[in-house]
């Protein structure tokens, strides 16, 4: 994988600044994957040292899109690559959040029970879960 390059003395104006075409095909590969649920795909880079933590220009992390697009095994794919189960995107919400708004149960259970805190970010996924009826998964919530 390559690093991203910055000159030297040089404040960098985005997180991609000075990355090559290569690094940013790879980061965008590995986003869709997510988004997707492309588990095979997300499997042979992380094996090979991707970062489970990358995040998107919203904060987004691999994990937060890959629950919120509602992709199981992806999720727990992504975890057992040390992904932070509670990190918040830019906006404030949590991957649990992310998968109660979508209605999404197996997927929440897979975030909770990797240690997902349904009371951090905004608005948390027990606010989310009153906010849309998911009755199921404010039962899971506790």
């Amino acid at each position: 994988m390559s690093q991203l390059n910055q000159p030297a003395g040089h404040e960098a104006a985005s997180p991609t600044t000075g990355a090559d075409e290569e690094t940013l095909a790879l980061a965008h590969a590995l986003f869709d994957a997510a988004r997707e649920g492309d588990t095979e795909l997300l499997r042979g880079y992380l094996n090979a040292g991707a970062p489970s933590t990358l995040t998107n220009a919203a904060g987004d992390s691999l994990l937060m899109l890959a629950a919120y697009h509602g992709h199981e095994e992806a999720v727990q794919l992504i975890l057992h690559h040390g992904a932070d189960v509670n990190a918040a995107n830019d906006r404030g919400q949590t991957p649990l959040a992310g998968a109660v708004f979508k209605g999404y149960t197996s997927v929440a259970r897979v975030l909770l029970d990797a240690g997902a805190d349904p009371d951090a970010g905004t608005p948390t996924a027990r606010e989310a879960a009153a906010m849309f009826a998911r009755s199921e998964i404010l039962a899971l919530l506790g």
